[in-house]
């Protein structure tokens, strides 16, 4: 699937630019989700601080006029809490996962989201529950087996 070393492809045969959607630069200063995980909640709690600070900060530049340059990092600085905070609630969940692990009965949240109907459904034990009435008829009178003569 990888191109092989020293073929082109048509568009760099021809000589013209790439669009920018297939621009593989990053960002030099991207919040990295694998970087955050590794920090504590404290940290964590900090950076968010910083990051809401700073997006403020770029709001009041946006609408006093400020550099077009610096207004292009609101998203980033958008994407950036937003990512920050996805690290907070997954740590505050794996902590909770096992604070309740064993336990008979677990938060709302934690427990499968499945479908309404999977979740109202009768578990295997209660499915194949017999009534007293039940076993004592098919004990009393069970399926007769009839031995079937071969012409």
């Amino acid at each position: 699937f990888g191109r092989e070393q020293g073929v082109q492809s048509s568009i760099e045969k021809e000589g013209r630019k790439r669009p920018s959607y297939f621009s593989t630069k990053m960002p030099k200063d991207r919040i990295r989700a694998h970087e955050l995980r590794e920090k504590t909640s404290s940290d964590l709690n900090k950076q968010l601080k910083e990051l809401k600070t700073e997006l403020a900060t770029l709001r009041v530049q946006k609408v006093t006029g400020g550099n077009p340059a610096r207004l292009a990092k609101i998203k980033e600085v958008r994407k950036g809490i937003a990512r920050v905070n996805t690290v907070i609630s997954h740590k505050k969940i794996t902590k909770l996962r096992k604070l309740f692990a064993g336990k008979k009965y677990k938060p709302i949240d934690l427990r499968p989201k499945k479908t309404r109907a999977i979740r109202r459904r009768l578990n295997p034990s209660e499915a194949g529950a017999k009534t007293i009435r039940e076993i004592k008829r098919r004990h009393h009178w069970p399926q007769r087996r009839y031995a079937i003569r071969s012409s």
